[in-house]
């Protein structure tokens, strides 16, 4: 039995910095907001495999479930909420702006 695809994000670390990114329409973007909302599960593949061979740029790519009923795209799973906020240490960087 098939699963119905559910509206997704593709997400991933920078290489160079560690930031946690989103791909947007265009490019990589480090605010889930600006994130290219993934509706349909053909278009999300193509994403990926896109996304996957820009080696030189990310590292850990995956999609992502989110909620996109709201104003704001939101994460569904507790461990992208953690990453969408930054590192966990000390206040810095997107902890800063929370």
């Amino acid at each position: 039995m098939s699963h119905a695809f559910k509206p997704s994000v593709i997400t991933a670390n920078a290489l160079l910095e560690g930031d946690v990114v989103y791909l947007g329409a265009h490019d990589w973007v480090r605010d889930l907001a600006d994130a290219e909302i993934l509706t349909d599960e053909a278009v999300a593949d193509i994403r990926m495999i896109e996304a996957s061979a820009q080696t030189g740029r990310v590292v850990g790519v995956y999609l992502a479930e989110i909620d996109a009923t709201g104003s704001r795209p939101a994460p569904v799973h507790f461990r992208e909420a953690f990453r969408a906020t930054g590192p966990s240490n000390y206040a810095h960087g997107k902890q800063e702006t929370v």
